[in-house]
Parts: structure tokens; sequence; C-alpha cells
């Protein structure tokens, strides 16, 4: 082995050292905080009480009594399925048959029904069938929060540039304040999983890779769609170089095109979910009979739900009532506003031009996101050099000289200019991750539940804060 192989051989033995610590420690936090749950349930009596409601399917007339071989084990895993759980399962176990069961999107329920049916369907005569569909909930999202803190670290690796600062955040995250969700049968591991992993995905360049996963992340959660956003700002970027950089009309529509169509291939899940609640509740009833969201001009049963049965909108949860779940949220907010403010303060004028002020160093460290275009000069000379006569080669290649050496100059410069580039946070690669931040804090403080910031925003927040201040 050569000597120069040795760092890249002893960071790959970190990063995989790292990774592995991850793997346990999230392992833990869940079996921890597990553990935890099962511990307070045997001590006090749990506040909501829908977890013996467990009528008939619609869909069947009546369903014959199950006689399993562990009941008490079955209804301990039956008692713990509360609150949204309650819903997930229900659609999981019946389908969707409410029209507030519509508020839930698809991918969590589909994936318990699954597992309930494949991995874990010799549990049934054991401990009987609801309590195999949450069994499937919990291991299901207990190991896509495992996954999930993985690939948090990968990605916090490639941002920061920091590995040890990465891996404190990760650490962090896996006993995030909002681990309770992530480990209960809610959305959010799903989620996360299939966000940090689509971030990861475009970021590598594998930006086919990346639409899918954002596309799972959106059928999961309505907030998914935000990550078409990423998709949005490389366009953006690539248009505005194509144009004014390279004048290149038809180079302009061809990237405004693939652009529109991945954010469109992102969006398709959930607007799918709509027009599926909108042909099982609206057609085929008379005006009379519909809901009030059906005869909208853009029927969004999401929007109408959300509103209706849960009080979310603009400013709507700013009652007296709700002043303990701003005080508990309060910590978050504030750890996303100071993130946001000491970024605006380093790079201002990057974080107000939107990146287009970034100085060709730091877009060169995020060429990803801030694409700066492949220098074609090299091929275009071998094609040239082909056509060239041998009586000519000589000066061609006093010119190719010249030519060299104008580029070393060139690259001297923007090695220059690289080295200038600000590390970790402060670099002009985490401006669409700071966008992404404000906009799920001001949305989750001035429109939704807003102890609900705990589970985006402390995400994202974490991102930035695994490491000191520089």
């Amino acid at each position: 082995m050569n000597r120069t192989d040795l760092p890249m051989s002893t960071s790959n033995f970190q990063k995989s050292n790292h990774v592995s610590i991850i793997v346990k420690t999230a392992a833990c936090s869940r079996l921890f905080l597990l553990a935890l749950i099962i511990f307070w349930r045997s001590l006090f009596e749990p506040y909501d009480t829908s977890a013996p409601l467990n009528p008939n399917c619609l869909s069947l007339e009546s369903q014959p009594a199950e006689t399993v071989l562990w009941p008490r084990i079955g209804s301990a895993i039956q008692g713990s399925i509360v609150w949204d759980a309650v819903y997930f399962v229900r659609i999981a176990q019946c389908g969707y048959e409410y029209e507030q069961s519509y508020a839930f999107l698809p991918l969590l329920p589909i994936c318990i029904s699954f597992l309930s049916r494949t991995v874990f369907a010799p549990l049934g005569p054991l401990i009987g069938h609801r309590a195999v569909l949450g069994l499937s909930g919990y291991v299901l999202n207990n190991i896509a929060f495992v996954l999930a803190a993985v690939y948090f670290y990968k990605l916090s690796a490639i941002i920061l540039k920091d590995k040890e600062a990465a891996f404190r955040a990760s650490i962090l995250f896996c006993f995030n304040p909002a681990s309770i969700f992530y480990s209960s049968i809610y959305s959010e591991s799903l989620y996360a999983l299939f966000s940090l992993g689509g971030v990861y995905h475009i970021i590598s360049g594998s930006n086919n890779i990346a639409v899918l996963w954002f596309a799972l992340s959106g059928s999961a959660r309505s907030n998914g769609v935000l990550n078409a956003g990423y998709f949005c700002f490389q366009t953006m970027h690539e248009a505005y170089q194509a144009i004014f950089l390279k004048k290149h009309a038809y180079l302009s529509m061809q990237v405004l095109f693939v652009g529109v169509l991945r954010c469109l291939c992102i969006f398709v899940p959930f607007v799918a979910f709509q027009a599926y609640g909108y042909y099982n509740i609206c057609l085929g009833h008379l005006p009379d009979e519909m809901s009030p969201w059906c005869k909208a001009r853009v029927p969004l049963v999401y929007n109408y739900l959300q509103r209706h049965y849960w009080g979310v909108g603009f400013l709507r949860y700013f009652q007296l009532k709700q002043l303990p779940n701003f005080l508990l949220a309060s910590p978050v907010l504030s750890l996303a506003l100071c993130s946001i403010i000491h970024y605006v303060k380093l790079q201002p004028e990057i974080f107000f031009s939107l990146g287009f002020r970034a100085s060709p160093g730091e877009k060169n460290s995020a060429a990803v996101l801030f694409p700066l275009g492949v220098d074609k000069r090299s091929k275009n000379d071998q094609f040239s050099a082909k056509s060239i006569p041998k009586t000519q080669e000589k000066n061609h290649n006093l010119r190719r000289r010249k030519q060299l050496q104008g580029e070393a100059s060139a690259a001297s410069t923007i090695g220059n200019e690289s080295s200038s580039a600000r590390p970790g946070y402060s670099s002009a690669f985490v401006l669409p991750f700071v966008l992404h931040l404000g906009f799920m804090a001001a949305t989750a403080f001035f429109v939704m539940h807003v102890q609900s910031s705990l589970l985006g925003s402390y995400l994202l927040a974490l991102l930035f804060t695994g490491l000191p201040r520089t």
C-alpha cells in the first residue's frame, strides 16, 4: 500500500466505525425507549382511552371471535395502539372507511398490512390479528429509525465536511425530544428515512433515485412534497447558468423541463391519494349528501380534514389553552431560529441572493446544487487534433502547450477560491437546508400544531448544531 493511500483508508475505517456505533446507539435508544413506555404504562393509566375500541370492519357483516394462545401479550400490544396509531392500524386492517381517515397517508398502513400478512403472519394464532398489525408497525418504524440515523450521519458528513461533527449530531438525533413518535406507530420514521435518504442521493448525484425516495416520503407524510424544493433549487441555478452564462436557450428549456418533471413525480403520490379520496367520498352522491370540500373548486380532502377535524390553519392554534404546547415547542423553535440567524450573519450575501452571489470556490464545493458546468475543451481539442494535418501538428502542439499553462494558472486560481470556501455550517452547501428549516419552523408555528415542530425542525436543526461554532 502506498503512503498516499493511508489517509483514505483511515478515513474509510473511521466512517465505518462511526456507522457501526450509530447503528448500535440507535437500536439501543429504541429498546430503551420501548422499555420506558412499558414501565410508565404499568404505573399509570393512559390518557387516551381509544385503544379498546375496535369495531368490525364495515366491509364485514360479522367477525368471529379470535382464540389466541397468548392473550396477555396480545392485549398488551393492542393496549399500546393509541392516538394516531388507532387510525393507521385501522386503515391497515379495514382500509379507508371514514372521511377523517383520509388525513393519514397510505404508505405506513400499506407496509403494516404487508408485514402482517407475510413476515408476522405466523403470530396471528398466538396474539391475534390486530396485535400482529401493531407489532408490525412497531418493528417497521424502529428499523426505519435506525436506517434514518445512518443516512443522517452520511448526509451530515458530506454537508458539514466534518465526520466528528456529523457523528455527534447523529448521536443526538438518536435521543431527540420526538423519539416517542419515531418508535410508535406513527409515520415520522418512514418520512425521516425517505427524506434523509432522498437528500443524500441528490447530493451524491443520483437524481432519479432521489426522486423515488422523495415521492415515498410524500406518501408517508404530506410535508414530504416539500422535498421537491431541493430540485427546484438545483433547477433554478442550472437554468440561470444555461441562460445567462452559457447563452444556451435550448439547454435552459431542457433543464426546466427535467426539473419540472422531477417535481411532478414527487407530487404524484400525494395528488393521487387526493384523487382516490374524491373518488370514494364524492363521486356517486347527490350534492346535498356531499361533504363541503367535494364542492370546492380544487377539492382537496387533506386540507379540509386538517382544518375541520384538527383545527389546522393560519393562527388557529393561537389560543390560551394551547400555551403549554407553545412552551413545549419553544426550545426546538428557538434552536431553529438561532441556527438560521447564525447562518445569515455568517453568509448574508449568499442567503439573500439565494446562492447566486456565492463565489466560484463555494459553488465548486457544492457542485451538485450549484452547477458550474463541465469544461469540454479537452474533448474538443481531441476532436480537432484528429482533423489537423501532420504538417500543422507542431504548431498545434505549441498552442496546446500554451493552453495547458493557462489552464494550470486557472486551476490554481480556482483552488485558492475553493480553499477560501467556508467549510461546515457556514458553507453555501447548507443554504437549501437553512431555507427548508425556516419554512418548516414558520409553518409549524403559524399554521400547524406548534408541537409538530419537534418532528421536523429538530431533525433539520441537529444537522447544523452538531459542531462547534467558529
